[in-house]
């Protein structure tokens, strides 16, 4: 453990010190949304007949496919991330606070990706507008993209403001080792700011929290979001009460996932052994590994439901899951970190860092490719199969897998950005450590010299 004191200066080195890496890195990843950027272009001239999305039947199409699987997927990484935050907030957790506006960024930038799934698999973007916003009062009733475009809108304004509570008591006490030219955003953070209203803010932001997590099982992506596929019965690979706590493990295990790469990435950065130590690490892993194994106990209750003399549409769906590559390789990837995870609580030297970044790649790329096939064989499997004789097999277009590069770039961007504006570690977090450092300075035995 680092004996080093947690200072402002800490939290302060990303907005000040700028290293040839971090233009690397704004550049690799600049590069991959320019990429997908350019694709997106050429499928908004040609049409989405580039993709081979939206003609069901001919050539083993779907009219959905990776767009709206990685879009659950960053939808899930977002949802999990306030969750995070919250449950920090609401609970007490004081051990994960130098992560929690990490976990609340993580919000702003996977719903950010998420929404901009939904206008490029729109074809047109104008239908934003034209099928949308001037008909809400009409597709509201009747369109579950539109309740997707609600939750996500309702969401990010929550967290908007979430976020935005805790910056101004930081943006005040820092704003003299602030840039300069960022000087509008720090006014209009901290417009009308008093020391009186501290108090009030911790208040709202507890039942900001509690407004949280009450709705992430209820409406957020344990409830709007699988309920747009459970609530349809022709298609038996959807239909079913399990998809709500099924989405919420999901979302959990990826968001946990997310914080620990970011989490590493930062530490490793700008020398944050001691604020980021190795017991956050300890403890997001342990975390992982129990949502790991909800996500795991949720696919099995549905394949043994789904494979047990079921009805037939749902057991031929169900063998065909559980016979393709892409299911097993996912399930044995959380299978593998579950199995990691508990060997290290039975021995803890098997912990390392890097182990747990590992960790988190794993989950991460065994939830997208998960999502992606609950969509694609959904689809690929209803009850009434029309096009049963139609040969050929579903396979994402180069557009569609560099759209996941691509967000991917975007998101690393978006905290690139961030990280250059405001704190991405909370003031409070380094005064915590800072108390809690001096207490144990205080009740540490007394030695005395020969």
């Amino acid at each position: 453990m680092s004996t080093k004191s947690p200072q402002k200066a800490d939290i302060l080195r990303p907005i000040q010190n700028t290293s040839t890496k971090y233009f690397v890195l704004a550049g690799v990843a600049g590069l991959a949304f320019t990429l997908f950027f350019i694709g997106w272009l050429y499928q908004l001239y040609e049409g989405m007949v580039v993709t081979g999305l939206s003609d069901w039947g001919t050539g083993g199409g779907v009219t959905w496919g990776l767009y709206i699987g990685a879009f659950i997927w960053w939808v899930g990484i977002a949802h999990g991330g306030i969750i995070l935050s919250a449950a920090v907030r609401l609970l007490g957790m004081e051990r994960y606070m130098p992560v929690a506006r990490l976990a609340e960024l993580l919000t702003i930038a996977g719903l950010s990706a998420a929404g901009f799934y939904i206008v490029v698999h729109l074809g047109r973007p104008d239908r934003m507008v034209t099928s949308i916003i001037t008909h809400y009062h009409i597709t509201i009733h009747a369109s579950p993209l539109v309740w997707d475009v609600t939750v996500i809108t309702a969401y990010f304004v929550l967290t908007a403001t979430y976020l935005a509570l805790t910056l101004r008591y930081d943006v005040t006490r820092l704003r003299g080792d602030l840039p300069d030219h960022f000087g509008p955003i720090y006014k209009l953070l901290t417009i009308g700011y008093s020391e009186k209203e501290d108090e009030i803010v911790q208040r709202m932001v507890w039942w900001l929290a509690l407004a949280i997590i009450i709705m992430a099982p209820l409406l957020l992506h344990g409830g709007v979001i699988p309920w747009l596929f459970a609530l349809i019965p022709s298609m038996p690979g959807w239909f079913g009460a399990v998809q709500g706590p099924q989405f919420l493990t999901i979302a959990l295990t990826s968001a946990i996932s997310g914080v620990i790469l970011l989490s590493y990435a930062f530490r490793r950065a700008y020398d944050w052994d001691h604020i980021i130590t190795d017991d956050i690490f300890r403890g997001l892993l342990l975390w992982l590994g129990f949502f790991s194994l909800l996500f795991l106990w949720l696919q099995l209750q549905q394949m043994v439901t789904g494979s047990f003399t079921a009805p037939i549409d749902v057991e031929y769906v169900t063998f065909a899951t559980l016979s393709h590559p892409i299911y097993l390789f996912s399930m044995g990837l959380v299978a593998g970190v579950l199995a990691f995870i508990f060997a290290q609580t039975i021995r803890p030297s098997l912990f390392t860092k890097q182990r747990a970044v590992a960790c988190g790649l794993a989950v991460l790329t065994a939830t997208l490719l998960e999502k992606i096939l609950f969509v694609v064989e959904g689809l690929m499997y209803p009850t009434m199969n029309i096009y049963a004789a139609t040969p050929g097999d579903y396979f994402p277009s180069f557009i569609e897998i560099a759209s996941v590069i691509g967000t991917i770039g975007m998101v690393v961007l978006i905290f690139l950005t961030v990280a250059k504006v405001v704190p991405v570690v909370e003031l409070h977090a380094i005064e915590h450590l800072q108390e809690k450092q001096h207490h144990e300075r205080e009740h540490e035995p007394a030695t005395h010299d020969d």
